[in-house]
């Protein structure tokens, strides 16, 4: 029999635990496994979390989580006693909690702060040797980071759990993501204002904040006109960022058969609400691509200098399409030569993504 780490921690100690995850949307997303696992291996513990307040509704509804803290972005934009005065309160909401074990999920100074200051006996880190001493000393155990880049980010997250010794099963790998009954309400509203019945449509989210991740317009509105082509409904998203919009407005506008544009219309919950109804997902390294995935909708990821390892779709019902013809991709640059342009993207033509598309829709 497989023994865990010699300085394994005793898990019947553990009643009541913080994971802290400060990113965005799709990290938030990939990090729920690990509330399932830590639920399901620790008899009656409760687990918290700590996010952006931006991305709560990643984690909003989740079964597996008793409270949800907020950090505001805008904090930091905010006259320095007014921040610190925010700041103040949230430790003392946290101290109230009383845990035992803290799990912080990146390399945000912010951690190495509440561990000391929450005086958990357990904390628990990423082993970023490149931090201060006094970040290293803030916890009493550091998970191992992978040394390439082909450990996706689900397995990378529950790492902090096999730090200490839990070794979370298949069952416990699967990213949680509901809805709610307003999402679900809100999604059927627009299916029902455009005609639409659950799995008849393909839904699109070409868009991200970040451009360099995106593909043409040009080859969108060829994918669509395919889509159409073959009897398809196609409908698209973007989030109210008035660039991402914009994106969606010239990708119409080169189509012969225009989509439904549901642009800047939904909620997160919605919009995830939305994509459980379709037949298949298509969109590019995003949280929306989490999101397909984590609600069981088949997808076909499009990846450019992001590493499919690492953030690809996590489920077994997809296909990603990349760039054969670019030995440098994954190049984790924004775009080629920093120029906000990637050409593994422009260059990725759309009769490969049309193949992925098919083999999942069984044609």
């Amino acid at each position: 029999m497989q023994s865990g780490p010699a300085d394994a921690i005793n898990l019947t100690s553990i009643k009541r635990a913080l994971v802290v995850k400060l990113r965005h949307h799709g990290d938030v997303l990939l990090s729920t496994p690990l509330y399932t696992s830590l639920k399901k291996n620790v008899p009656g513990i409760e687990v918290d979390a700590l996010v952006y307040s931006d991305t709560s509704a990643m984690l909003e509804g989740n079964p597996e989580i008793s409270r949800i803290f907020h950090i505001d972005r805008g904090w930091k934009s905010l006259s320095p006693w007014t921040q610190v005065g925010h700041e103040w309160r949230l430790i003392q909401r946290l101290r109230e909690r009383h845990y035992d074990l803290l799990i912080h999920l990146s390399e945000h100074s912010r951690g190495a702060w509440l561990a000391r200051l929450l005086a958990c006996p357990y904390t628990v880190a990423p082993d970023y040797s490149r931090r201060s001493k006094f970040w290293r000393r803030s916890f009493t155990h550091r998970f191992s980071l992978p040394k390439n880049a082909h450990r996706h980010m689900v397995e990378w997250n529950l790492d902090a759990l096999r730090r200490i010794g839990i070794q979370p099963a298949e069952s416990e790998r699967k990213p949680v993501l509901v809805a709610g009954p307003q999402g679900e309400a809100e999604a059927d509203m627009q299916l029902k204002a455009h005609g639409l019945e659950k799995g008849g449509f393909v839904h699109l989210h070409p868009a991200s904040r970040w451009s360099f991740k995106c593909w043409p317009e040009a080859r969108n509105a060829a994918l669509i006109d395919a889509l159409a082509a073959r009897g398809e409904r196609v409908v698209m998203t973007a989030a109210p960022d008035s660039h991402e919009l914009e994106f969606l407005t010239r990708i119409s506008a080169l189509c012969k058969v225009k989509p439904i544009n549901l642009g800047g219309k939904l909620s997160l919950k919605a919009l995830a609400a939305l994509t459980g109804r379709a037949k298949l997902f298509i969109g590019v390294d995003s949280a929306p691509m989490h999101m397909a995935s984590a609600v069981g909708t088949p997808v076909v990821a499009l990846f450019g200098p992001s590493g499919e390892k690492e953030w690809g779709p996590w489920s077994s019902v997809a296909r990603v399409v990349a760039s054969d013809a670019h030995p440098c991709r994954p190049c984790g640059i924004d775009g080629c030569g920093g120029g906000k342009i990637s050409d593994c993207l422009v260059t990725l033509p759309e009769g490969r993504v049309l193949q992925a598309v098919y083999e999942l829709l069984g044609r």
